[in-house]
């Protein structure tokens, strides 16, 4: 064999990779992708959610689902929708949470759309301050008229003639509350006291609301009914620890916050009462940083929840405060009908904890079309509206179609992938992220890693994701030993050079 006819032979042969074929689809264990957030259900509120988005880099999901939280405590027990001018309602309140790895830029849009309602909970203090100081007056003089009925009393003792009765003035007034407008993490009893003093509801807002889900096992004496009641604005009684009970007519609390996928994968394989699945859920991809390039114009939306709060309560036949009641038009009740039992058909579909979540949609269109109806009213002025019209309806519709079950499977799909592989997939995106083209297990388990793979701690954790990513032709090991061939191997990995490649 000439020169020539060896050097053609070496061109033309097939290049062998010691790299087995890379499974790609590792780093999202077949996980849904996010979808866009509809815009039609925030009606006039879009501008400032855009703006807000802008402002934070972040897709408009983190804000709108602000909004959603706050505008729905803002209206609270005032209002009710029907769908049938019948028995069945259902009161505004919802439960929404913002989902995102811990630099997902979370909690900037939720301040930005909760901001107006801590500004309008301290503007109340100068008002409750002076309620205090005239109550105290008050009780004085209640004091002092108490001491001339009783002296009275004493002088009527041994006459013929009755007790004199006991002055209305001699009554101490019952204690001022507080305006609230927004709480975070409580116990049951200390919400109890806040409604107390805020009938319409309030919002809870967690800026990790893992506190707050982790909270229903903590208060074993009644934490899940109390949020159970808590969701569906019924009347509720709880104990009080010093003695007696606190009765709550409208126990409504919206509900606020973020959370880590990571973290939430707990308390869904636990949820088996309903409770998380009341939960719709916003998990966006993550956008790149940038340079604030706008400032965000609240004053439209500070208006509109300024009229949302302003909401009068509606009185029954014996002068007590209820509900106003918005039905369904009539071509907004007749689509409902049909999609409810579309939705109730598809409630089977999926695991049981989806299954759950779309039985409990019928509901959440209900609210979610009741919060479009007065957005509409709130940011546009006008008379207020006395039914929810197909618009608002069909934007409800819409959103939970096309956003609200997408998400959900989203996130419930993490849950079902098992604890090894979801560790897999961890570390696969924090090798790819940080491009990584060698890695060493014991490395990874220290600073600066460690807080990001907090998972992979556990024992025995990180072995099982090195496994699995060496199957999936994610890395190849590279074991040496330190110095003179004698004590414990390094665990040295190489990282397959088509992880860092696009995906053709």
């Amino acid at each position: 064999m000439t020169v020539a006819t060896m050097k053609s032979a070496f061109e033309r042969a097939e290049v062998v990779s010691i790299w087995p074929a890379l499974d790609r689809t590792l780093i999202d264990n077949g996980r849904r992708p996010a979808v866009d957030m509809p815009r039609h259900l925030f009606g006039p509120a879009w501008g400032v959610i855009e703006q807000v988005a802008d402002a934070t880099a972040t897709k408009p999901d983190y804000a709108a689902m602000g909004y959603l939280g706050a505008a729905a405590s803002l209206i609270g027990g005032k209002r009710r929708i029907s769908p049938d001018r019948g028995d069945w309602t259902e009161p505004c309140i919802l439960w929404v949470a913002a989902l995102g790895d811990p630099s997902s830029r979370k909690s900037a849009p939720l301040d930005h759309m909760t901001r107006p309602l801590w500004a309008m909970q301290e503007a109340a203090k100068e008002c409750f301050e002076e309620r205090k100081r005239e109550h105290a007056a008050e009780v004085e003089r209640a004091k002092a008229e108490r001491l001339k009925w009783q002296d009275s009393v004493k002088e009527a003792a041994g006459t013929p003639g009755g007790t004199p009765p006991m002055p209305e003035i001699a009554v101490e007034p019952d204690a001022p509350r507080e305006v609230i407008k927004i709480i975070s993490d409580a116990t049951p009893e200390a919400v109890a006291d806040v409604l107390a003093g805020n009938p319409q509801g309030v919002l809870c807002y967690n800026d990790e609301l893992a506190g707050w889900l982790e909270s229903f096992d903590r208060y074993t004496s009644g934490g899940r009914p109390f949020w159970l009641s808590a969701f569906g604005g019924r009347p509720h009684a709880i104990s009080r620890k010093g003695g007696g009970s606190l009765h709550i007519p409208f126990n409504g609390v919206s509900v606020l916050g973020s959370i880590q996928p990571d973290i939430v994968t707990k308390h869904l394989e636990a949820a088996n009462d309903g409770l998380v699945p009341r939960i719709l859920w916003a998990w966006p991809d993550k956008l790149p940083p940038k340079p604030q390039t706008v400032r965000v114009d609240r004053s439209s939306l500070e208006a509109a929840y300024s009229r949302l709060d302003l909401l009068a309560w509606e009185e029954d036949s014996e002068g007590k405060r209820c509900a106003k009641v918005l039905p369904l038009d009539d071509d907004a009740a007749a689509v409902f009908a049909d999609w409810n039992v579309t939705n109730a058909e598809a409630d089977a579909e999926g695991s049981n904890l989806y299954a759950s979540f779309a039985g409990k949609m019928s509901g959440a269109v209900l609210r979610l079309a009741l919060v479009a109806e007065l957005t509409e009213w709130a940011f546009n002025g006008g008379g207020e509206p006395a039914t929810v019209s197909m618009r608002s309806l069909s934007a409800a519709i819409e959103w939970v179609e096309d956003y609200a079950k997408p998400m959900a499977q989203r996130v419930f799909g993490d849950a079902a992938v098992p604890l090894a592989d979801r560790n897999a997939a961890l570390l696969a995106r924090y090798i790819r992220k940080n491009e990584f083209h060698t890695i060493n297990a014991r490395e990874l388990r220290r600073h600066p890693h460690k807080g990001h793979l907090k998972p992979l701690q556990a024992k025995g954790a990180m072995d099982e994701a090195l496994d699995i990513m060496q199957d999936a032709g994610w890395i190849l090991p590279a074991f040496s030993r330190d110095g003179e061939g004698v004590g414990q191997q390094r665990k040295d990995y190489n990282v397959n050079p088509a992880v860092f490649e696009a995906a053709q």
